[in-house]
């Protein structure tokens, strides 16, 4: 097939991350982790929010959405790309990217793959939930964590199971972790009441009791400079409050940054990259 000529180069890796407009660097930061960890193949990033690439567009900063990146890899020639979900949970980006890969496969040559997100295996998901809530209770065995999920805006997606899972492993695994979203289900806004509840009742009314709020972002963007202080703010009224410490070296509590997370992600691709043979 004269077209197929074309496909000259090998395998390429692409992420796809939604994107930040005050803390882009984090993912260029995981882009070149990625880059080091598979030398050889050349690696690119895409962001799926529109607001983000023009925001940054306006500071002369440009970026691409995952269909522009991957018809720039498929024009380059690339016999093979893998498409990374930088997403924590299969919801609904993750379903958009797996519609864009098959969209793409309908009329590209290429052997186009996709990684699961961050927390979609159940043997992974339980053991780095264990593992982070272990690591931020090192100092206070006895703190009150409270983890904030971003959530979705809908409740008729599959990857939902996949954030309630999450969700009420936390919960049983220590009676003093709490847990809601900022949106979706169990949203904070209309729980707080409920959460205020369960505070006290753990504090015994204390207000010296200290209570972490653990941001469940992949980075400390928007969200965690004005969502997570105004839940830390609320919660403050009746207990002492704070936004959990960092285990990166970012003063702000983020996901990407951290080792076993870059892991996970990693070897999503070894996993996709060995379906491909190689």
């Amino acid at each position: 097939m004269k077209r197929y000529r074309h496909y000259n180069k090998g395998t390429a890796i692409i992420l796809s991350c939604f994107g930040s407009v005050i803390e882009q660097e984090k993912y260029l930061a995981f882009e070149q982790f990625i880059q080091e960890a598979f030398a050889d193949t050349p690696v690119f990033t895409a962001f799926s929010s529109k607001m983000v690439i023009k925001e940054l567009a306006k500071k002369g900063e440009v970026y691409k959405n995952l269909p522009q990146v991957m018809a720039d890899v498929d024009m380059e020639g690339y016999k093979r790309y893998i498409v990374v979900s930088v997403n924590i949970f299969p919801t609904d980006e993750h379903e958009v990217l797996i519609r864009m890969v098959k969209g793409f496969r309908e009329f590209s040559l290429a052997n186009i793959r996709y990684t699961n997100p961050l927390l979609q295996k159940t043997k992974e998901t339980s053991l780095y939930l264990k593992a982070l809530d272990e690591k931020i209770r090192e100092e206070q065995a006895d703190v009150i964590n409270l983890y904030i999920i971003h959530g979705v805006p809908v409740l008729n997606l599959g990857g939902l199971e996949a954030v309630s899972y999450a969700a009420n492993f936390l919960k049983m695994i220590n009676e003093r972790n709490l847990a809601c979203s900022l949106e979706g289900e169990f949203p904070f806004y209309a729980l707080k009441d409920a959460i205020k509840r369960d505070i006290l009742k753990l504090t015994n009314g204390d207000r010296t009791k200290k209570v972490q709020i653990v941001p469940m972002l992949l980075v400390s963007g928007n969200h965690y400079d004005k969502d997570m202080k105004e839940i830390c703010d609320e919660v403050g009224k009746y207990a002492d409050a704070s936004i959990v410490k960092s285990i990166t070296k970012d003063e702000k509590f983020n996901l990407i940054e951290q080792k076993n997370v870059r892991e996970i992600f990693k070897d999503n691709i070894v996993v996709e990259l060995k379906k491909l043979g190689i």
